[in-house]
């Protein structure tokens, strides 16, 4: 008899079973992106539908590339969990402890820059252009045009800076508030020297917007496990300690701010813009439909044809869509009844609207999806790949450490390449369209417009100042609603509930910062409706938030302002930055729609500041009274004593 060797039984699964064991995972995971989503997409679908009584246009489209944003995103942040976080937190935890300042930071730079490059909400900068008439903003058109690889680049400068500094600053033990007033002030003086040029003002929205843009699911995490890292092996002696890993989102969202805004003036005074001296681009001719207003339509009216008017000599009666007029003649009321002699009957047909909730087509055909696709696939690729590169690189030559699970890291930068695909194709077909036809359609209720999948002119809903604040109203609700559903902002209240000791809890956080972003998207509405400068509307919140930031404890300006980077998340930002540049486009004046980021960002630090000082404030009374009652307790013993003893 030959020996026969025990082998361990190996089982072999179906497709069908293999399916089973899966299914539970991706359907849970897909869901959360589901969750994060459903409320902003069915908010802005039931306004447009219900409230501006217009059609969805390509809705079939858009209804696909919202399921593919979420299968997307779902792909994308699996692929960061399994790919991407691995590196990070392994250098993140290792790089501190065996180099020295000469390497940690140019990585600290390499790291913040390569990240802004791997952020989903690039690419929509990157396509905002499209929308900004040469003509009104030579500037800013020329910045999202004829340098927009510079503009991003400069992004990804402004995002490596910052975290640099925040590396030094975990070294030093910097408090984050002596870094953020400072650089606020700085914007705030480039921001009025800007607002007093004509040309440098059109900018203004476009570069505050940016700093929100940067601090994504890509950007947050690898730069926080890098300052993590750098913490646990520098000791801090500031108030600062133990929180600050928060401080370095602050950073990376207000040092892009200064790199456009200092790109745009290096253009400016080169004069190599649209239409200036030494501009060396095509000059766009503007058609005659660009500088005539369309011709305007009384709503109210149509006229009546041979047939209905037919339909009414045999019949006699007028239909419920009709409206009849008595002008002229003598009247008089007898017996409760108005009595009218030889008057003059005017009979007109009521305007109707005339569409169907999918529009003529369910697909738009100058918008192909293998066109986009393979756009959105090579956007992937270069975003994804070198990053991935550079942490090897890392990982390997300056670490001479080998990469754990390998395998896994592998599938996980596949699943992020595939998901970053989808995810840009999602954002071209679904969220886009989306978000501009709303924006380019809301101004109808205070504004005579030409709104998306109708083909003439519309008046206003409402006369005045109504109108403006329904758009003012709907703004507002989106941005709350929005906020709740941002998943980075449950993680940021656990946090900073834990971190408190209680004294913040995770439902008053997130309101503070749900309201806060909440104010500042219908500020941006505002702003836009009645066509004021952005630099007066971001002045008086960022002079307060100076204020309270210089009073307010370490631990409460940490988390506060980085409150602001978890309300800018993959989903609001496309939708958010569409929107806005939809509203610009449609109402007179008004050359662009950027700003709106910019004042949702400055709101949650405000409320979030203002209600954690109001916290403090309760807390301190209430030990005050507590320490009162302990006192007089204390002393009834003693008076009693003392009578007894006298």
């Amino acid at each position: 008899m030959h020996p026969t060797e025990e082998t361990s039984p190996r089982f072999k699964l179906g497709l069908q079973d293999t399916f089973r064991i899966i299914w539970p995972y991706v359907r849970r995971n897909f869901m959360q992106q589901v969750h994060g989503i459903w409320f902003i997409v069915t908010y802005l679908v039931v306004f447009q539908l219900l409230v501006l009584q217009l059609p969805i246009v390509h809705a079939g489209m858009v209804a696909a590339g919202i399921f593919i944003v979420a299968l997307g995103l779902m792909f994308f942040m699996e692929g960061l969990r399994l790919g991407l976080m691995p590196f990070g937190e392994t250098i993140g935890s290792t790089l501190p402890a065996k180099s020295n300042m000469a390497v940690i930071l140019p990585f600290a730079f390499l790291l913040g820059a390569g990240a802004t490059f791997a952020e989903p909400a690039i690419a929509v900068l990157k396509a905002a252009g499209a929308g900004v008439k040469p003509t009104d903003a030579p500037l800013l058109y020329s910045l999202l045009n004829d340098f927009s690889t510079q503009l991003v680049s400069a992004v990804g400068v402004g995002v490596g800076c910052a975290v640099m500094l925040g590396v030094l600053r975990f070294f030093f033990a910097w408090p984050l508030k002596n870094l953020a007033i400072p650089s606020v002030g700085l914007l705030l003086a480039l921001s009025m020297y800007f607002s007093q040029n004509p040309l440098l003002a059109d900018i203004l929205g476009l570069a505050w917007d940016c700093g929100a843009v940067t601090t994504g699911p890509v950007t947050v995490p690898l730069v926080l496990a890098l300052g993590i890292g750098v913490c646990r092996v520098v000791s801090t002696g500031t108030g600062d300690t133990g929180h600050s890993g928060f401080g370095i989102v602050t950073l990376a969202s207000l040092f892009p701010i200064l790199a456009v805004l200092l790109l745009g003036l290096y253009h400016y005074k080169a004069e190599d813009y649209y239409g200036a001296a030494h501009y060396e681009g095509e000059i766009v001719e503007v058609s005659h439909e660009d500088t005539v207003a369309a011709p305007k339509l009384d709503k109210r009216l149509e006229p009546i044809t041979l047939t209905e008017y037919k339909r009414f000599s045999e019949s006699g009666r007028l239909p419920n869509d009709y409206s009849l007029e008595l002008v002229h003649g003598e009247h008089t009321l007898q017996d409760g009844k108005i009595i009218v002699d030889n008057p003059e009957v005017i009979v007109t047909k009521l305007y109707k609207r005339e569409f169907t909730f999918t529009g003529e087509e369910n697909w738009d055909r100058n918008l192909g999806f293998m066109d986009s696709l393979q756009t959105a696939a090579l956007d992937a690729l270069r975003a994804i790949v070198p990053l991935c590169l550079f942490l090897y690189l890392v990982l390997r030559v300056v670490l001479r450490q080998k990469l754990e699970q390998a395998a896994d890291v592998g599938i996980g930068i596949g699943f992020a390449l595939g998901g970053m695909a989808l995810f840009g194709l999602g954002i071209a077909l679904g969220l886009t369209p989306l978000g501009s036809q709303l924006g380019a359609n809301i101004p109808i209720s205070f504004a005579e417009i030409v709104p998306l999948g109708l083909n003439h002119v519309e008046g206003p809903f409402f006369d005045g100042h109504l109108g403006k604040f329904l758009a003012i109203g709907f703004a507002f609700f989106l941005g709350y609603g929005a906020t709740l559903a941002e998943p980075a902002l449950h993680a940021l209240g656990d946090t900073v509930e834990r971190i408190t000791v209680g004294a913040f809890r995770k439902r008053l956080l997130m309101q503070s910062v749900a309201f806060g972003v909440a104010v500042g998207i219908a500020a941006g509405i505002f702003k836009m409706a009645y066509n004021l400068p952005l630099f007066w509307m971001l002045l008086p919140p960022y002079t307060l938030v100076i204020v309270l930031t210089w009073i307010a404890p370490h631990t409460f300006v940490n988390f506060s302002w980085d409150s602001a980077g978890v309300t800018t998340g993959p989903i609001t930002v496309p939708l958010v930055l569409a929107m806005g540049l939809g509203v610009g486009s449609n109402i007179p004046g008004v050359s662009d729609g950027f700003g709106i980021l910019a004042l949702a960002s400055v709101g949650p630090i405000l409320t979030v500041l203002t209600v954690g000082l109001y916290t403090q404030h309760q807390e301190r009374k209430n030990a005050r009274s507590l320490q009162a009652e302990a006192l007089a307790d204390a002393s009834i013993p003693a008076a009693k004593a003392a009578t007894n003893v006298s």
